[in-house]
């Protein structure tokens, strides 16, 4: 430690001669500035912000917990009663088994579509691939609300209307543009000697895939499949176009129906919304790591 200390020492200057050295307080100050901003100016703009995201989220588990007439600002002594009353009496077991396949399935099939898609676009050279990439950008822009009437037409005359597979295929066309884009800048990160190895070595493209590629976009494919999920889960209109029977219906159309035309039951409609929200934080909270990695590889190209 001693020769730590000598060693930092010797890297401050020495005065010149007839010199003063400047005081203590005065080179602390004088590194502080070299080290960047304050740290105040850090934490005090992060602070403000984590503070209006948590009260919304503090604001629905007051309401969620705490009885019925009661206005203290907390939740005690708490109670399930808003729990057990979607739960049992307004159906969010069915609603959220539900949207748990709805979810998983757009998810499985955006996966599978967008690695075919985005390898498509990674590896190979073909006429207007441009111009379809510019057109899968700017699919973005158009909202869903634009779609509804086509959308209707075509699952009516295919016989899905009041069907999961509407719900589910409406989720995937939708999701799948983005999906595209991002696996296809994942795969443009593998280098793509890695593959021309392995057909050297007598692997076939699929295989080479299979096992040098596919291994290699993990963090991408959590991106994506977290992604289509979370879109899917929350997705509230092609729910309530596409499904009429109630038993179909999934979470964000059962928080509707807690709002009425003359009342509100604010502790249920707080209680489906912290069902409704659980499942996602807990999704995140375990794959934020891939999560960021993921968009970060497929956001530019190698």
């Amino acid at each position: 430690m001693t020769a730590a200390i000598a060693e930092k020492g010797a890297q401050v200057p020495a005065p010149a001669d007839g010199e003063t050295p400047p005081p203590a307080r005065r080179r602390a100050r004088q590194r502080r500035l070299d080290d960047g901003p304050p740290r105040w100016q850090i934490y005090v703009p992060l602070g403000v912000y984590l503070l209006f995201t948590l009260i919304p989220f503090y604001w629905m588990l007051l309401f969620a917990l705490r009885p019925s007439g009661s206005t203290s600002l907390v939740p005690w002594p708490m109670t399930g009663e808003h729990f057990e009353k979607v739960w049992n009496e307004r159906s969010f077991g069915t609603y959220f088994l539900n949207s748990t396949q709805v979810g998983i399935a757009s998810m499985v099939m955006t996966m599978a579509v967008a690695l075919a898609g985005g390898y498509a676009l990674a590896r190979f050279r073909f006429r207007m691939k441009n111009a379809f990439m510019l057109a899968l950008l700017c699919s973005q822009f158009i909202p869903g609300a634009l779609m509804l009437v086509p959308l209707f037409e075509t699952f009516r005359n295919l016989q899905l209307i009041n069907s999961m597979w509407s719900v589910i295929i409406a989720e995937t066309v939708f999701q799948l543009p983005l999906s595209m884009i991002l696996i296809s800048g994942f795969i443009k990160n593998v280098p793509e000697s890695l593959e021309e190895a392995a057909w050297v070595d007598g692997c076939s493209r699929l295989r080479a895939f299979m096992a040098i590629v596919l291994p290699m976009l993990r963090p991408g494919l959590i991106a994506v499949g977290s992604f289509a999920f979370v879109h899917s889960w929350n997705h509230f209109l092609f729910a309530l176009m596409f499904l009429s029977s109630q038993e179909k219906q999934t979470i964000p159309v059962g928080l509707n129906t807690l709002i009425g035309s003359d009342s509100v039951d604010l502790g249920a409609l707080a209680a489906g919304g912290v069902v409704a929200a659980v499942p996602v934080v807990i999704i995140f909270a375990f794959i934020q790591k891939w999560l960021i990695t993921g968009f970060s590889a497929g956001a530019v190209k190698g």
